[in-house]
Order: C-alpha cells, then sequence, then structure tokens
C-alpha cells in the first residue's frame, strides 16, 4: 500500500466512513499535549490511529478501568551496556512498556568500525519495537588509546540515508569543538546538512563553555549531575536529559529544577543500564514511577518519557496517543504506579500481563550468522612479568573509585614496594588494575593502582571497558589477574571472576566482547551467578564491580583513568606517570 493509499484510508476510518481494524473502548487516556484525562473510543487502523471520539471496529477490545498512555521512549541508551543483542533488549525492554529508543552503538562502533553499525542495523530490523540510531560521534573516544576502528565523516555517511538514522550520537570531545577541530566539525556539518539531531556530552562543563556546544548546534545533554547544571543547560535553550541509569542516577538532584513551564525541554534516559537492573527495576517506566513518587506531576512524568523525546528527535509520529500518531500505546491498570496491563506497537499487543507476545518475533535469525563480520580479539600471549609495574618511589597516582559514580578521584599516597615493584595490599586496599589492548596485538599493557574495590583476595576481568573496550582486570595477585584474561580471551569475551586458579564464575559475550549470543533470560541468570562469586571475593557490595571497573578506562570522564597507554588526567587530557 503506498503512503497516499495509507493516509486515505486513516482518512475514511477517521471520518467513520469504514471500521477500524481495532477500537479501544472505556479506557481513560492521558493527554500529553494538554496534561489532561479525556475520554473517547481509540479507533486503530493500519497501526495508525485514526481518531479518538465514538467509533466501531472489526476488533472491540473494552479498557474499563484502564488508563492509556503513549509507549514510552528512551531518549538515549547503549544497548550494548545491557550486554544483550537488540532483538534480546527489545523482548525485555517491551515488558517495561518502552516502545522505542533512540541508541548510540559507540561501544560495538569502537569494537567493529562500520561493520558494528550495521550488525546493529541488521539486528533491529522487523522488531515490534523502533530502535532508532544516532551515529557514533567519537570512534575512537580520544588518542590517548588504542580501539577496534576509527569512523570519520566520510566512513559515517552512507549511514545518514537509513530511514533508522537520526543524527550525531554524544559528542564527546569538548575541547575539539571547542577548538574547530576538523575531524569533529565536519561530522556535525554533515549531519545538520542531513537534517539530524546532534547529542551532547556536557561532564564538567560549565555554563559559559555550554554556548560552544549550541554554537556548533547540538542540543542535548545527559550528563548533568546537579540542579545548577540541569537549570544551565535549559537556560541556553538545550533538552535536559534527565538520566537514571545503573551507575549514574541524577534524577534526584534535577527533579527540583522541573517545572510546568520548562518540563518540555526535559525527557527521561537511562544511558547505561545493566541487565540485572534492567530486570528487576524496570527501563523508563521505573524513572518514571520513581518521579512520581518524588512528587513530580504525573502528566509531565508521561509527558516526559514520551512525547518531549519523539519532538526532540523530529520522530513526528510517535509520542502520543492522538489522530494521525502510530499506534503505540500502554494500557495501565494504575497510573500512580505504572503498572502496564498491556502494551501495544503499532496497534498489536506485544505483552500481555507481563508476558511477551511471541509472534511479534517469529522470525529465527541465526546470530552466529550476524556476528560473522565482526573481528576476533587480537592479544599477544600475556605473562606475569607483563603486569609488574617497576617503582622507584613509593609515592603515587592513584584512582579512587566512587561507588556508584562513573567518576574518579586523583589520589596521591604510599603504596608497598617490594624488590622495586609494586605489590597489591588488600588490607590498604591498593590494588592492581591492567588494561591489554585486544584489537591490533600491539602488546600494549597499561598498568595503574586503584583503590576502593576492597578485594580481599581473586580478580575479575571484563572485555567491556569503555569506551575502546580491550581487557581490563584488577586483583590482589598477578598470577590471579593472568587467569582472569586468559578466560576472557577463551570465551572470545565476557566477564570473569577468579579465586586462585579457580575461576568461579563466566559470562561469555562473543559479540563483538560486548554481548552475549543467548536470550537475555539465560544471560540474566549467568549474570546472577557472577554477582554472588564477587562477593565471595570479600569485595564491597554496595556497588556494581563490573560496571565500575568498565567505566575506569573511559578518558573522557573525570578524574583519572587508565587506558593501554597508561594513566590519563582529565584536566590535563593527558597521560601522566604512576609516580609523583
Amino acid at each position: 500500500m503506498s503512503n497516499s493509499e495509507a493516509i486515505k484510508k486513516r482518512i475514511a476510518v477517521a471520518g467513520k466512513r469504514t471500521p477500524a481494524d481495532t477500537v479501544i473502548k472505556n479506557a481513560d487516556i492521558l493527554n500529553v499535549f494538554t496534561g489532561e484525562m479525556m475520554d473517547g473510543d481509540i479507533a486503530i487502523v493500519d497501526g495508525y490511529i485514526a481518531g479518538i471520539g465514538s467509533y466501531d471496529g472489526m476488533e472491540e477490545i473494552d479498557a474499563s478501568g484502564k488508563t492509556v498512555v503513549p509507549g514510552f521512549i528512551d531518549g538515549h541508551v547503549h544497548i550494548e551496556s545491557t550486554m544483550l543483542t537488540p532483538r534480546e533488549f527489545s523482548k525485555l525492554s517491551l515488558q517495561h512498556g518502552v516502545t522505542t529508543v533512540i541508541t548510540d552503538p559507540h561501544e560495538i562502533a569502537n569494537v567493529a568500525g562500520a561493520e558494528g553499525i550495521q550488525f546493529f542495523l541488521n539486528d533491529a530490523e522487523d522488531l515490534p519495537m523502533d530502535i532508532f540510531i544516532n551515529l557514533p560521534s567519537s570512534v575512537p573516544a580520544t588518542m590517548f588509546e588504542n580501539n577496534g576502528a576509527t569512523l570519520d565523516a566520510k566512513g559515517l555517511q552512507p549511514f545518514l540515508a537509513h530511514p533508522n538514522v537520526l543524527g550525531l550520537a554524544e559528542v564527546m570531545d569538548f575541547s575539539s569543538v571547542k577548538n574547530g577541530e576538523k575531524q569533529i566539525i565536519n561530522k556535525i556539518a554533515m549531519v545538520q546538512a542531513n537534517g539530524g539531531v546532534i547529542d551532547g556530552h556536557a561532564a564538567g562543563v560549565d555554563k559559559e563553555d555550554l554556548n560552544v556546544y549550541m554554537a556548533a548546534g547540538i542540543r542535548t545533554d545527559h550528563e548533568s549531575v546537579s540542579s545548577q547544571e540541569g537549570k544551565a543547560r535549559l537556560d541556553l535553550g538545550m533538552y535536559l536529559m534527565v538520566r537514571e541509569g545503573t551507575v549514574a542516577k541524577d534524577l534526584e538532584a534535577l527533579l527540583p529544577i522541573i517545572t510546568a513551564q520548562n518540563s518540555r525541554r526535559c525527557m527521561f534516559v537511562t544511558d547505561d543500564i545493566l541487565l540485572d537492573d534492567l530486570v528487576e527495576q524496570g527501563s523508563i517506566d521505573h524513572i518514571v514511577r520513581l518521579a512520581m513518587e518524588k512528587g513530580l506531576d504525573p502528566a509531565i512524568a508521561i509527558q516526559m518519557a514520551s512525547l518531549n523525546a519523539a519532538e526532540c528527535f523530529g520522530l513526528r509520529h510517535i509520542g502520543a496517543v492522538a489522530s494521525g500518531y502510530q499506534a503505540d500505546f500502554l494500557l495501565l491498570d494504575d497510573l500512580q504506579s505504572v503498572s502496564i496491563h498491556q502494551v501495544y506497537k503499532g496497534g498489536k499487543c506485544v505483552v500481555d500481563k507481563g508476558e511477551i507476545n511471541k509472534a511479534s518475533f517469529s522470525e529465527v535469525r541465526s546470530i552466529q550468522s550476524t556476528m560473522a563480520s565482526l573481528p576476533a580479539f587480537h592479544t599477544k600471549k600475556l605473562t606475569e612479568n607483563d603486569l609488574e609495574l617497576p617503582l622507584k618511589s613509593t609515592d603515587c597516582n592513584i584512582i579512587e573509585i566512587m561507588p556508584n559514580s562513573i567518576v574518579t578521584k586523583h589520589l596521591k599516597e604510599s603504596v608497598h614496594v617490594e624488590n622495586g615493584l609494586f605489590v597489591a595490599s588488600a588490607k590498604t586496599d591498593h590494588l592492581k588494575v591492567a588494561v591489554i589492548e585486544r584489537h591490533k596485538g600491539t602488546g600494549n599493557v597499561g598498568i595503574g593502582i586503584v583503590k576502593g574495590f576492597r578485594l580481599q583476595k581473586g580478580a575479575i576481568a571484563t572485555s567491556v571497558a569503555h569506551d575502546s573496550h580491550n581487557i581490563v582486570v584488577v586483583g590482589v595477585s598477578d598470577k590471579e589477574m593472568l587467569r582472569a584474561v586468559d578466560e576472557v580471551l577463551k570465551t572470545n569475551g565476557g566477564l570473569v571472576v577468579v579465586d586462585g586458579e579457580e575461576v568461579l564464575a563466566s559470562l561469555s559475550l562473543p559479540v563483538g566482547g560486548l554481548m552475549s549470543n543467548t536470550t537475555y533470560e539465560d544471560t540474566y541468570k549467568t549474570l546472577q551467578k557472577m554477582n554472588a562469586a564477587t562477593s565471595k571475593l570479600g569485595a564491597s557490595e554496595s556497588f556494581n564491580l563490573f560496571l565500575t571497573l568498565s567505566f575506569l578506562t573511559l578518558p573522557v570522564i573525570p578524574e583519572l583513568k587508565l587506558t593501554d597507554q597508561g594513566l590519563f588526567h582529565f584536566d590535563s587530557f593527558s597521560l601522566i606517570d604512576i609516580e609523583i
């Protein structure tokens, strides 16, 4: 059916000349345009809402006692952080009322370049969820580390023709924008010429410097961690992305500045969320629920979870329960608790009482065939000598983790040295951390000292190491660290917990070293075993060890990080010596 024919058919249903395919009757509808509740039948044809009023349909659904709200939209999420492929991610997210996401696949792009982006686009096809992509702006994130690919404007340009590509994802390298450097300016100009939206990443950027982002056409930011930062973004005309993920939880800090006057410039995002949180707490539904518990008006909360994000990204066909909009909506048993009875996508019920409609995912796909274009690990064989850290002094620069934060502190403390080598100490909580380059076989091993994990024994390692995704390992002994790294390589990527020679738990992530090739249910079960295993090492249980470890390698976040090339200081934006 052509678009003109579809419009004519929709008009015929709206004008009551033709019965609707489906009519939802007797529900209370939350109007996200006015913030008011309204009555009326919802007439649906060919996946779109044709009208709200009094309608007859070939199928009529009695929704008495239910509240209808638009399907939720996550305005910024890294699907790879869930360790699921887009297909498995959609199965779980739909159960939480999320019918659309805007994702930045810069994790898989840093591993596999254009092939990684194409893998995402392919895996997201024909799903009962809209997965839109913003093209990664920073591959690599910095020049102070080795990743798997480089994507310049020319490499990104072919993807702009894809209907599911919306714009340019979080521009992280603020200094390059401020200095007008060619690489990033070319990407921004190319996307703007194509009518795309450009996301910001203004971590630590003050109000005056935010003008640089605005002048460049960057209109969103998800890195506000205080009311002052959030207000600065709204004052200058940016969209404020209110983030509530697994580590970064900014909702409580930002809620006080959200008002009826400025809320239309605000939306909810998860950014990075782990699978166990997605299963146990939820996604955007969890954020909406939490916001209303903390006093946000329900109409504003739902609006931020739907219409605002849709308008921000130019998605004029979604975000509201209204004539002419795609029939993406939720039937809620209770608005205040966001108790989801059913989820509709394109007019079809895809979730009923918490159960996914498996017929919506009827096509059988071989993940092995779609993985074929993704690169394998290229890492030189390591020995314990490769993990040695020679020191002339006991005074060192140390990474101190901040529980439940991706930001670290820069400590200067004395450490234990024997025979000119650093020796980890569980007593002082000075542990060794290493980043092993895995893309090009360089043999690079960056070594540092970290405080805050509180491991009493053993080691943990992961190939999820933002954003270049080399292997990162922390441990009490070099032998155990080496054992953990060997196990990561054996499984072609993954998470590992080691105690002595014993592997206590292992989660294989063979899809680029980032994602599982099994179902979300099986992956979740294994992840629970991983979390239980870390507690056996005497580690802190007040934060997620693996997620914290994976962000120790992200140099574009303050304050002290570690790459395969060494210790990196955010403020000076340079590598520094480990000794003071």
